[in-house]
């Protein structure tokens, strides 16, 4: 086992006593396994297993392992898992350098996180945004400022939950480059739900089909 492996071990989970995934993954640093299905088969149920905050209404066994630990009895916030969705979630009453301010790991000085905060606006071309409200950013500015939040946490994985299906087409296929390049950047490993082939075909890494009641191994 890889010392920054993202591994999935028989993890199985299930609705009210019926089956709705089955699967065993590792994914390596800088790696992105993708895993694809329709609305409904459990993309997003898996992530939030992975991530600690499993809705009651599900059932799940096996094991999560990241970076040689067993987390998967370990509350969402001891995890150190980074998680991206469809929105942003950037906090409203905050400004862009508060949000990103917001994440940086508590014990780190004031002044040092809004060092951090700044440097990584600059690291996606955001400088100059720091005082700006959140509402009046372009969704790609928004897009990265949620990335750099989610970074400036200092993850061990990443988690994406389809955060490009709401950016248009132009904007999506920069903001998965520049997401997938920050991943391996980092050497994080990442999982990526999604519906969209174009998602999966930028990602280029191994793919996963879910199907209910399926057994679901990287191809």
């Amino acid at each position: 086992m890889g010392e920054s492996d993202l591994i999935l071990k028989d993890v199985r989970i299930t609705r009210q006593g019926a089956p709705l995934i089955a699967l065993d993954c590792r994914i390596g640093p800088g790696e992105v396994v993708t895993v694809m299905g329709e609305s409904g088969v459990g993309k997003s149920t898996l992530l939030s297993f992975i991530a600690g905050f499993l809705p009651p209404a599900f059932e799940a066994e096996g094991r999560v392992l990241l970076a040689g630990r067993d987390i998967t009895a370990l509350p969402a916030h001891a995890r150190r898992i980074g998680l991206l969705f469809q929105d942003d979630l950037l906090f409203p009453h905050m400004s862009v350098i508060e949000n990103l301010m917001f994440a940086v790991p508590q014990g780190v000085k004031r002044a040092t996180r809004r060092d951090l905060a700044g440097k990584a606006l600059a690291d996606v071309a955001l400088d100059g945004l720091e005082d700006r409200d959140p509402a009046s950013l372009s969704g790609g500015q928004r897009a990265r400022v949620a990335l750099m939040r989610v970074l400036l946490s200092e993850p061990k994985a990443l988690l994406l939950d389809e955060p490009f299906s709401k950016l248009d087409a132009g904007l999506r296929d920069q903001i998965r480059r520049l997401v997938f390049a920050k991943a391996r950047e980092r050497r994080l490993p990442v999982l990526l739900v999604t519906h969209d082939a174009r998602d999966a075909e930028a990602a280029g890494g191994p793919i996963v089909t879910l199907q209910v009641s399926q057994t679901n191994l990287p191809k």
